[in-house]
């Protein structure tokens, strides 16, 4: 792979991955199978359980930092966080800033902990490692610090893990075309 397109291709995954944060946020108030008043916009994750619609973009999230990494490196990973938190804070409504910005501050670098050990041994292991670590971490950090409590947490933790088990046919295509090219890993 050259290191024009690597640059490319993570400027692309950088600019996705914080698209991220306004996306999830307008989805909350927006789209759902049932929009409550003053409240969310919930879809059905499973059977009997739904969830706020932003879970899913939150879930895509933890892939695209992952793949920020991969092409551009750590440095650039926790800049697109710390930009990510700004947005978070930004986007979030009033009532929530806090506990939408520290969750997604939180479960971001939780995410980056584990991917960065874990990336040398295999894309898709990283990937799923850490974003479920990132999605656990994001859903109770912020059903707690906005609600004070954990009820929901199942429906969010399944509403993200949807996006990580679809990113994995195309995170598996993603490394062996990268092992194809010869592109190393970056840290």
């Amino acid at each position: 792979m050259t290191p024009d397109l690597r640059r490319i291709e993570g400027a692309a995954v950088l600019v996705g991955f914080t698209a991220c944060i306004p996306a999830a946020n307008w989805l909350v108030g927006n789209v759902g199978t049932v929009c409550v008043p003053d409240g969310p916009c919930l879809i059905p994750v499973a059977p009997g359980l739904a969830a706020p619609s932003g879970v899913l973009v939150v879930g895509l999230a933890l892939v695209l930092r992952d793949l920020v990494q991969r092409r551009l490196g750590r440095y650039w990973a926790l800049a697109a966080i710390a930009i990510g938190a700004i947005l978070s804070a930004v986007f979030a409504p009033p009532a929530l800033i806090l506990a939408s910005t520290a969750a997604f501050l939180l479960s971001e670098l939780a995410d980056l902990g584990v991917y960065t050990p874990l990336q040398r041994r295999g894309l898709v292991v990283a990937v799923v490692a850490s974003s479920l670590v990132g999605l656990v971490v994001d859903s109770a950090v912020f059903l707690f610090l906005a609600f004070g409590s954990l009820e929901f947490l199942l429906p969010q933790i399944i509403g993200k893990a949807w996006m990580v088990l679809l990113s994995i046919p195309v995170m598996s295509l993603l490394r062996r075309r990268d092992e194809r090219m010869g592109m190393p890993v970056r840290t």
